[in-house]
């Protein structure tokens, strides 16, 4: 069965008879887009803004689930729609076979291949058969939808210049010039303008003996560049305008070799090659930056393999850069056959040709001064450049390349570790050693090809050495490729001494940071940050600047002894530990707590830094948010290795007892020097959460070494403080041996009241839930308080309330919302990691 998206929407059998597709404009739009990436997963996303445009309606997923099975239907046998958690995929045996948009690029890239290296006759062949797949306007049908409109002028692209291909390889294999008259003057028709096009018109004309005609073409081009564009005739056309005049063919010209061929299938990138083919259809210098490693180069060349037309591979990583200023000049020259710089923009001149100009970074300054040059001299010129940072030209489009997708780094793994250790298919630390490699393509191979003597384990575990562990790799690479650290070290020897400086120091940065953390921690100015981004060695994004881990490993070891930036990385994050402390507990609660979510890795490295009494106080500043997020597991063993190193004293007595808890200690010496402490307490505690935290991990009293027990632990004076004793008392008098339900609730209402005015959510969830307990009522009040705790997102709160809720539910003979929130609590448990008790 062959699907035909060149011309109106149809199939055909092996025989070519016609079969109808069945199915609505929604069906038949949907089945193009799939035929138009037919193998390949196609993201629910991308097929919505296809099919439905930038702005879907909000039954657009639905509607597609239901287009995709009406489809299904349709299909005819061979043919099946598969859903994958990417997306969906159209499955094919053959798909270049299957679809004749697929085989016609298939045809027109091997033919424009083998006309470039020399054999015209056979390079028409394919051409030809090329264009005989077209029936009619590409996607005539289907037009409305979304996506056609640009795949559509894609596709005629293309075929305009299988055309151009197709009369070059034929006129130079001496084919009938009267047939190529004819189809030339076609296509004419439709780009009269186009130089190329017309230029290979008039060899036609002029190989058929109408050499008069091809002349009127000449001034009916030439008047109309000058009347539309305000432009003269390309000197290729002026080339062939001479030797019409002079009755001599055009010189031939040397066709640049084929680009290097892949030694490895290429994995991932899908979107990102996908965008890069769209990015050179729209402009004419399109530059794909990124830090080493990366996969820059090797997406040019995936993406460059199958523009049609000729393409030319210029490596400048062979350049010495700093010295020579022809150095540059002569590598274009060399790709292109010419010799000299004066004869690059004559060689180039009305050739279409895309230029790939692979490991611009350490001569930039020379190649932007002549790829600039070039794109004024040869307007059918396109370059496709790779490097660290930007060219900086007015016009060039830009494509950033980071890491690959988390499923992508494991599948290249597993594929390159299968090529080195056979039958190896994967492994439960894969997922953690591609993170922890940052996804970078060039990392996770060099780690698969550690297989061969290493397992999975080894390398997991010896990644805090990672320099030395990847330090082989392929030794017919470039120099700057064979090891991990020759990648960094590359990109390090292009830095100024003041950008080195300020890389080893934004090392002391975990999890990214703000310009406003870099300033204070690092003394950076914003052109030297703004200069490392442009260069690849940090990121930026959303707002923040990050190193990815391998970057930020080297640069660790270029920071010099004694650099004040660990020192001031601890100071800013105490400070903001400690102003964010009060606010945990007001209105600005939920603000604060996204803030220190994103700081939470560089909060945690803070607290290893800094003095055991400055970490007390930090622990102390971050109890409240460790509470509330939860995050108490996590930061036990931080918290411990500081409790070793502390020297207790009575001035910070309750940052100890509240180091002890976060720790997770419930019994032993520091235990009991935190009781002793408490129990011989006798002004209010400074911090909210310390009698809280004791009575939830201990109990609610405190008692002397005799085991005698002392009065409650003042709290502080505030009302947050206020509340938060009322609901203490609430407590002890449903507990008392003589419970009081009416005393219990008054205090709790006075508390939640309390809560409200000072716009805490935790504290007012808090005494709903206890409210809730004393009322008839209960299920508006447990309500509120899950979509509180919801809001804060509290899973073990959530988990429990909605447990508590689904008892209610079943008291009250709603059996079908009791299993709804048992359900969801498990959920939510299982997002959490908590245990499911349900």
């Amino acid at each position: 069965m062959i699907f035909r998206l060149l011309g109106p929407l149809a199939t055909a059998d092996a025989a070519g008879s016609p079969q109808p597709v069945a199915g609505g404009p929604g069906v038949r739009a949907l089945l193009a887009r799939l035929l138009l990436d037919a193998g390949r997963t196609v993201p629910v996303d991308r097929l919505v803004d296809g099919l439905y445009g930038e702005e879907p309606p909000a039954g657009a997923p639905g509607a597609l689930q239901a287009q995709v099975s009406r489809l299904r239907k349709a299909l005819p046998p061979g043919a099946a729609v598969e859903f994958t958690g990417a997306g969906y995929r159209l499955a094919l045996g053959d798909p270049t076979a299957a679809v004749d948009a697929l085989r016609f690029e298939a045809l027109a890239r091997e033919g424009a291949r083998i006309r470039a290296a020399g054999d015209p006759a056979r390079a028409a062949g394919l051409l030809r058969e090329a264009l005989g797949l077209w029936r009619g306007p590409a996607l005539a049908d289907v037009r409305d939808a979304p996506f056609a409109a640009a795949q559509a002028a894609r596709l005629d692209a293309l075929r305009l210049d299988a055309v151009e291909e197709w009369a070059a390889a034929a006129l130079a294999a001496g084919d009938d010039p009267a047939l190529l008259v004819r189809e030339l003057e076609a296509a004419a028709g439709e780009q009269p303008l186009r130089e190329r096009l017309r230029a290979l018109q008039m060899r036609a004309l002029g190989a058929a003996g109408r050499q008069a005609e091809a002349l009127v073409v000449y001034e009916d081009v030439r008047t109309a560049l000058a009347g539309e564009l305000g432009a003269d005739p390309s000197p290729e056309l002026s080339a062939v305008h001479l030797g019409l005049l002079r009755g001599a063919p055009d010189a031939p010209r040397r066709t640049p070799p084929p680009l290097p061929a892949p030694l490895t299938d290429f994995v991932g990138r899908e979107a990102e090659r996908a965008c890069l083919a769209s990015l050179l259809t729209a402009a004419r210098l399109v530059t794909v930056v990124g830090p080493g490693g990366a996969g820059k180069t090797r997406l040019a060349l995936e993406t460059a393999s199958g523009l049609s037309g000729e393409v030319c591979f210029v490596d400048l990583g062979a350049v010495a850069g700093g010295g020579d200023a022809g150095e540059v000049p002569e590598a274009f020259a060399r790709a292109l056959g010419v010799r000299g710089e004066v004869r690059l923009e004559t060689a180039l001149a009305g050739r279409p040709m895309v230029l790939v100009v692979d490991n611009c970074e350490h001569v930039v300054d020379e190649t932007a001064g002549l790829v600039r040059r070039l794109l004024a001299a040869a307007p059918g010129l396109r370059v496709l450049a790779t490097g660290r940072e930007a060219l900086g030209i007015t016009g060039e489009s830009l494509l950033p390349l980071g890491a690959l997708e988390p499923g992508t780094a494991e599948e290249l793994f597993v594929r390159r570790g299968a090529a080195v250790r056979p039958g190896f298919d994967g492994h439960a630390r894969v997922a953690e050693l591609c993170a922890a490699l940052d996804g970078l393509p060039l990392a996770v191979e060099l780690a698969a090809a550690r297989l061969r003597t290493l397992s999975v384990d080894e390398l997991a575990d010896g990644l805090g050495e990672r320099f030395e562990l990847l330090s082989r790799g392929d030794r017919t690479a470039p120099r700057r490729h064979r090891t991990l650290r020759a990648v960094v070290e590359w990109s390090w020897s292009l830095l100024a001494p003041g950008e080195r400086l300020l890389a080893a120091r934004l090392s002391v940065f975990r999890g990214g940071a703000t310009a406003e953390a870099v300033a204070d921690v690092c003394g950076a100015d914003t052109g030297t940050l703004a200069s490392l981004v442009e260069k690849s060695l940090v990121e930026r994004r959303d707002g923040r600047y990050r190193m990815l881990e391998t970057i930020r490993a080297y640069a660790a070891e270029h920071l010099p002894d004694g650099d004040p930036a660990p020192a001031a990385h601890h100071a800013y994050y105490r400070r903001l530990a400690e102003t964010a402390d009060p606010e945990l507990r007001g209105a600005a609660q939920l603000e604060w707590l996204a803030r220190l979510d994103a700081e939470d890795a560089d909060l945690r490295a803070a607290l290893r830094r800094g003095t055991p009494d400055e970490g007390l106080r930090m622990v102390a500043a971050l109890t409240p948010y460790w509470w509330l997020r939860g995050l108490r597991g996590r930061v036990a063993a931080p918290v411990a290795d500081l409790l070793a190193r502390v020297t207790p004293t009575p001035a910070l007595a309750e940052e100890y007892v509240l180091c002890v808890l976060a720790a997770g200690l419930r019994e032993g010496e520091h235990m009991e020097r935190a009781r002793a402490f408490l129990a011989t307490r006798t002004t209010p505690l400074r911090q909210p959460y310390t009698a809280f935290l004791w009575a939830t991990a201990v109990g609610r009293d405190v008692r002397t070494a005799e085991g005698r027990p002392l009065p409650g632990l003042l709290l502080p004076d505030d009302p947050w403080s206020r509340s938060l004793a009322l609901v203490g008392r609430a407590l002890s008098a449903l507990s008392a041996p003589a419970a009081d339900p009416a005393a219990a609730g008054a205090l709790l209402t006075e508390a939640l009241t309390g809560f409200r005015a000072v716009g805490d959510r935790w504290g007012t969830a808090t005494a709903l839930e206890g409210l809730a307990s004393l009322s008839p009522e209960p299920l508006p009040l447990l309500a509120e308080a899950l979509a509180l705790f919801e809001e804060l997102g509290v899973a073990e709160d959530v988990v429990d309330l909605l447990r508590r809720r689904a008892g209610v539910h079943e008291a009250a003979g709603a059996p079908a919302a009791a299993a709804a929130d048992r359900a969801r609590a498990a959920a939510t448990a299982r997002r959490a990691g908590l245990p499911d008790l349900s």
